[in-house]
């Protein structure tokens, strides 16, 4: 199963993005996400001008896969260019780059805060959390990313790989961290 777009089967399911239901017969995206209760992929339906905004990159591979006729294609287009444009779009993945929406997260490399608005990146780390051990996002500052990575032995090359794969920043915004990451000192010995 991978997303999908298509008509709404009955009017039941609501917008992951917006929370209003999808009315029958609407164009819809699915956004294959992991199933709790099985080992199959479920969906997550948006609204497609929804997923336009949040979703970008998956709903234009799904647009360009899908052989029927989409009325607001040109303003769908339009959107998602704009959501990447403004680094609003979901990132793909981890390792990525957003910008902060708070002020609240701290970097984990030198344990300041990453002010809101600004540039961060967005590492898998692992929490312990009782007799279990979670995976989550931690955030650094883009000058700290490269350092942190050369201290967990990790390789500078592929962090970057990353950002570029799953980022959903401006051009000039990704470049300017990755040329941080790129240039950050090496870790004291």
């Amino acid at each position: 199963m991978a997303n999908v777009i298509e008509e709404a089967k009955s009017g039941r399911a609501s917008c992951r993005t917006c929370k209003k239901p999808i009315a029958k017969g609407e164009l819809r995206f699915g956004e294959e996400a992991p199933n709790a209760f099985g080992d199959q992929p479920s969906l997550r339906w948006h609204h497609l001008m929804c997923a336009a905004e949040k979703l970008p990159a998956e709903l234009k591979a799904a647009l360009a896969e899908y052989p029927g006729e989409v009325a607001n294609r040109a303003e769908l287009e339009q959107k998602m260019t704009e959501s990447i444009a403004k680094g609003r779009a979901k990132p793909g993945g981890l390792p990525h780059a957003d910008k902060a929406p708070t002020g609240r997260a701290r970097c984990m490399q030198c344990g300041e805060a990453i002010a809101k608005d600004s540039l961060r990146v967005a590492v898998e780390r692992e929490i312990e959390t009782g007799a279990m051990v979670t995976q989550s996002a931690g955030y650094l500052h883009p000058a700290c990313a490269g350092t942190y990575s050369d201290a967990k032995g990790g390789d500078r090359a592929t962090l970057v790989e990353g950002l570029r794969e799953n980022s959903r920043l401006a051009e000039a915004d990704l470049a300017s961290v990755i040329e941080a990451v790129e240039t950050a000192p090496p870790p004291a010995a």
